[in-house]
């Protein structure tokens, strides 16, 4: 079983390794477990049956009206047609909000048994993109250097802008493999590479490719004197335009607590182009588990360039999951063991 795991992270590694550089474009969420479907159209009804999870990311808290991401999710499992259906949308609001992105996602995930232990689920997702400048948002150059009150741009370049939305279709898959304790997925967003550009140039948006996996660890069950306890390693591997970064980090889960410490960047070997390692930030994690319901906190501790003026970031989650005893007992066993964010 241990085979499995070895491999998946041998072929990460290499793709992160031999990777060419790319650039960012998509929301960036720490608690990437807590929002399954932004990650990969393949955790589309991965709980016990149904799941609604939500996000809010403040990110550069420091800089003045920096970037404001939100996330919310609901999918469900139907055991029936062996299928895990969701539905997910992601809003951006970047500056003073003159620029705001948002994206709905209709996904859907099969389950195909392999082995007795080992399942595996492909999955599409099928979305709606839109991209709005608000130009009376936004101030232009002669609006600082004039002598007026500068209230109105007299730019002519101000045509350049779309004055509606743009909307475009926008699709993506992926697929994951796992038994009871490793998982590793693989999934690709904007395959059609659509038109986002709100100057009407032909700006397209960057495929995005991420590789994740990891490993559930138990440390100790239930007992007169002792609490459920597990270690849950785990790496995800994002590309992107002209960037690339990974994720790797490790959640100690000590009912009801989880804990979590993570580090964002490419270690060690690749630099950026002012030849200082790329690397983004250290990030700490608490979590509660109550009944169905999961809440937790992530702070980025930056330690790029930026650091110390950023601010870093804070991140919010919230995860309610609700099902009959009924269907617990129907669904628990294809359930897959990724950690709580």
């Amino acid at each position: 079983m241990l085979r499995y795991f070895y491999i998946s992270f041998a072929v990460i590694g290499a793709v992160v390794w031999f990777g060419g550089p790319v650039k960012a474009q998509d929301q960036q969420f720490t608690q990437f477990y807590a929002s399954p479907m932004k990650l990969n159209p393949a955790f589309a009804g991965t709980s016990i049956q149904s799941r609604a999870v939500t996000a809010y990311r403040n990110q550069w808290p420091a800089l003045p009206k920096a970037f404001v991401s939100y996330n919310f999710a609901f999918d469900h499992y139907l055991p029936e047609i062996n299928s895990g259906i969701g539905i997910s949308v992601s809003h951006d609001r970047a500056g003073t909000g003159a620029l705001t992105y948002t994206l709905a996602s209709l996904n859907y995930a099969y389950d195909i048994r392999l082995t007795r232990k080992w399942s595996v689920r492909p999955a599409l997702k099928f979305g709606f993109g839109s991209n709005f400048l608000d130009i009376d948002k936004l101030t232009f150059m002669d609006q600082l250097v004039r002598e007026d009150d500068g209230v109105s741009t007299l730019d002519p370049d101000r045509g350049r802008f779309a004055t509606e939305p743009v909307n475009y279709p926008d699709f993506g898959a992926g697929f994951l493999l796992f038994s009871k304790v490793l998982w590793v997925g693989a999934s690709l967003d904007h395959i059609n590479r659509p038109v986002h550009s709100v100057t009407g140039r032909e700006a397209r948006l960057p495929q995005l490719f991420s590789a994740h996996a990891g490993m559930r660890i138990k440390v100790s069950d239930v007992g007169a004197f002792s609490k459920r306890q597990f270690i849950v390693p785990a790496i995800n591997y994002r590309m992107q335009g002209l960037f690339d970064q990974v994720d790797m980090g490790f959640y100690y889960e000590y009912d009801p607590i989880i804990l979590g410490l993570w580090y964002r960047g490419i270690p060690g070997f690749k630099k950026n182009a002012n030849n200082t390692v790329n690397q983004d930030a250290i990030a700490v994690l608490v979590g509660y588990e109550v009944n169905n319901m999961t809440i937790g906190y992530s702070y980025d501790v930056t330690i790029s360039q930026l650091t110390p003026n950023s601010g870093g970031a804070h991140e919010l989650t919230l995860q309610i999951e609700f099902a009959s005893r009924k269907s617990k007992k129907a669904v628990k066993r294809r359930v897959v063991p990724c950690a709580k964010f």
